[in-house]
């Protein structure tokens, strides 16, 4: 038995106006309250008990998740998703590209979720600002653009991180680089030496960044700076990590990376990770090697 959009969305609505999900309700009264109007819906009678499941996470997913994409989100072996349209949802496993059938009710609820997302890291999106740059909570990069840039409707990418950071053993193991390398590039670290990564988009800069930064000693003191917080440094306890903000609707309050550097010379780093240099922040970045701050890693 297969339950349509119309039927999903009356069922939703239902339960919607049973019980308040946008209130303090917790996570648990939620699911148990879905759950039990599930099962006493007589339509639903002919559901398998997978099926039932199925359908209370994908109703506690439009409320408390990230809707369609929450499967996708929780599945370790999709590393990208991409959506195109509220119809178009695209997912990278194992470097294959490939298309999936889920897709947003409407339109409105993509723009919906876009909001909750963006809202949830202080960023603002919309046909005034309609590129933005934010994360999930997770720490997965989020890249959304909204017409009328955007000309198919609200376009959101999706850069998912293992829990786990890579470490240079684990691309030696997969073939990136061999031993030999990896050795002077610890030396190299370890010796302060500044160390620019560049690379085409999806190449593995900030997995390779994140692997360099586990030879820093332990005991030194570091500045990261991004766009959008992704780095995932967990070898050093003195780590003080910045993000950068856009400007507000009245075209204020931004802070760009090129700010971030400027401030980190007076915080007494011992190196400075930059995320991703692209603008006038490199000349920020020079005058930082120039004034003693070696050591440093810059994604270019």
């Amino acid at each position: 038995m297969n339950i349509n959009e119309e039927r999903f969305k009356a069922l939703r609505a239902d339960i919607r106006g049973g019980l308040d999900v946008t209130s303090s309700v917790g996570d648990t009264e939620l699911v148990r309250h879905i759950e039990n109007r599930i099962l006493h819906d007589v339509e639903l009678a002919g559901l398998t008990s997978r099926e039932k499941h199925t359908l209370v996470r994908k109703i506690y997913n439009s409320f408390r998740g990230l809707d369609v994409l929450q499967p996708l989100i929780d599945d370790p072996t999709v590393t990208e998703i991409m959506i195109n349209s509220h119809r178009e949802i695209f997912v990278e496993r194992a470097g294959e590209v490939i298309r999936v059938p889920d897709q947003f009710e409407s339109q409105e609820r993509l723009e919906d979720l876009i909001q909750i997302i963006v809202a949830g890291v202080n960023r603002i999106v919309n046909e005034a600002s309609p590129i933005v740059d934010a994360r999930l909570r997770d720490g997965s990069r989020v890249n959304i653009v909204l017409p009328p840039v955007a000309l198919k409707g609200p376009t959101m990418t999706i850069r998912k991180f293992p829990e786990r950071p890579m470490t240079m053993d684990d691309l030696i193991r997969l073939g990136v680089l061999d031993g030999e390398t990896a050795a002077m590039l610890k030396d190299l670290v370890c010796s302060k030496y500044n160390i620019f990564i560049s690379g085409g988009t999806g190449s593995g800069k900030t997995t390779f960044l994140n692997a360099l930064s586990q030879f820093i000693p332990s005991s030194e003191r570091i500045i990261t700076i991004e766009d959008s917080a992704e780095l995932q440094i967990v070898t050093v306890p003195n780590l003080v990590s910045m993000e950068t903000r856009n400007a507000n609707t009245e075209g204020k309050g931004e802070i760009t990376i090129r700010d971030l550097i400027r401030s980190s010379l007076r915080m007494r780093p011992n190196r400075i990770v930059v995320g991703e240099v692209r603008g006038s922040e490199a000349l920020e970045m020079l005058q930082a090697m120039n004034t003693g701050h070696d050591g440093s890693l810059y994604n270019i």
